[in-house]
């Protein structure tokens, strides 16, 4: 069994107040940490990868092409493969929540489209 605390999870800032994390990599899914500072944007992106999540604290607006669905704490979500979608925190306070991806991304970059 693998285990990792999002503690021990090292975040990139991919774009300006948005990071990302590897939880766990698996052979047929990943799990990202994810965090979206308040006034930060994740750029709109698609990827194959099918990603299911859910947002464990503060609230963020999906952009999911074009159309805006606010996202708050308990809430979960699923962006089919090739989605064009994104994201954007109006409030005050971070967004944080989950990302599980299938198939796993092992080195993703969202912002060339490339796994």
């Amino acid at each position: 069994m693998d285990h990792i605390q999002t503690a021990d999870v090292t975040a990139e800032e991919v774009a300006d107040g948005v990071y990302l994390g590897d939880l766990l990599v698996g052979e047929r899914a990943s799990m990202k940490y994810w965090r979206i500072e308040p006034g930060a944007t994740l750029p709109a992106h698609e990827h194959d990868n099918e990603q299911i999540g859910y947002v464990l604290s503060g609230t963020l607006i999906a952009i999911v092409e074009g159309d805006e669905i606010a996202l708050e704490e308990g809430d979960a979500y699923r962006f089919p493969s090739n989605e064009y979608h994104g994201a954007e925190n109006r409030r005050d306070e971070p967004a944080i929540g989950l990302g599980v991806l299938a198939p796993p991304r092992r080195r993703p970059d969202w912002r060339t489209n490339v796994d």
